[in-house]
């Protein structure tokens, strides 16, 4: 009688990655979710009245409430990922099986990952319809241009907003597993909230102005935070293009720096902790 082959590490993420999906996602409180998120994206860029004047007013109007909204879209879906788990007893059950820290970890967040992106390209992508029938006709010279307006320059912001949406989930999976209780959980959920959306910003402000940063590290300084290194990377790489020449706001390369260290880091937290 021959010992039954233990699966490898692919068809282990594969199951993980399924779970998530079947009890996080193909939800009706996540299609809920979803609707209501693509009309509240949609009510701000038409009320904004960026739809009217074409794709980089569009991501003028929706910068500053997405900043906002990820965070939030990022916490709900990750606060409880791991403690979830650790709930209903099926941590001590994956023990039994072959499955490392990590293949966990990695599973939960490409799983809910899945249910992120989706919640951010949806409603981008849905604003870029009535965007290209009620806006301003574009140039015939798009992007390479100083003033032009561009669907690509549209299409940059949905693409960092996936990155900062990752990022922030990651963080996310990595606070639910520091927490054993669910009210620990929504607790340290909001408490990662108001870091994110205010502590980390304040702190690079009052670094500035108590002289921990000098002008010139400025720029570099606001990847510390990952709502600054988002907000920086839309201002220099799809708003700034558009709208000409001007000083620069943000280094493009220590803010994709910092969001790396940021998700990579939180994710490598998360699987340390699990180890233990």
């Amino acid at each position: 009688m021959t010992a039954e082959t233990p699966p490898d590490s692919g068809t282990l993420l594969r199951t993980i990655v399924f779970r998530e999906v079947d009890t996080a996602i193909l939800q009706p409180s996540y299609a809920v979710f979803l609707t209501v998120l693509t009309a509240v994206v949609l009510g701000v860029a038409w009320s904004g009245g960026g739809i009217q004047a074409g794709y980089v007013p569009t991501v003028v109007d929706l910068l500053t409430p997405l900043e906002l909204l990820i965070p939030l879209v990022a916490i709900a879906l990750g606060y409880r990922a791991i403690r979830n788990d650790e709930r209903r007893g099926e941590l001590d059950v994956l023990q039994t099986y072959p499955v490392a820290a990590w293949h966990l970890v990695v599973g939960v967040y490409i799983g809910r990952a899945i249910g992120v992106v989706l919640a951010v390209v949806v409603p981008l992508a849905l604003v870029m319809l009535p965007v290209a029938a009620y806006g301003s006709p574009p140039p015939l010279i798009y992007a390479t241009h100083s003033g032009a307006d561009s669907p690509w320059l549209y299409l940059r912001f949905l693409v960092l907003t996936v990155l900062f949406a990752l990022v922030l989930l990651a963080i996310a999976v990595a606070v639910s597993t520091l927490v054993t209780t669910t009210r620990t959980a929504i607790a340290a959920g909001t408490l990662t909230l108001v870091i994110l959306l205010f502590g980390l910003d304040i702190g690079i402000a009052y670094g500035f102005a108590g002289g921990y940063f000098g002008e010139t590290s400025l720029i570099h300084s606001l990847a510390l935070s990952p709502l600054s290194a988002y907000r920086g990377l839309v201002f220099e790489t799809a708003i700034a293009v558009a709208s000409g020449t001007g000083p620069q706001t943000a280094s493009p390369m220590s803010s994709v720096v910092g969001l790396s260290l940021w998700g990579l880091g939180s994710l490598f937290v998360a699987t340390r902790t699990l180890q233990r």
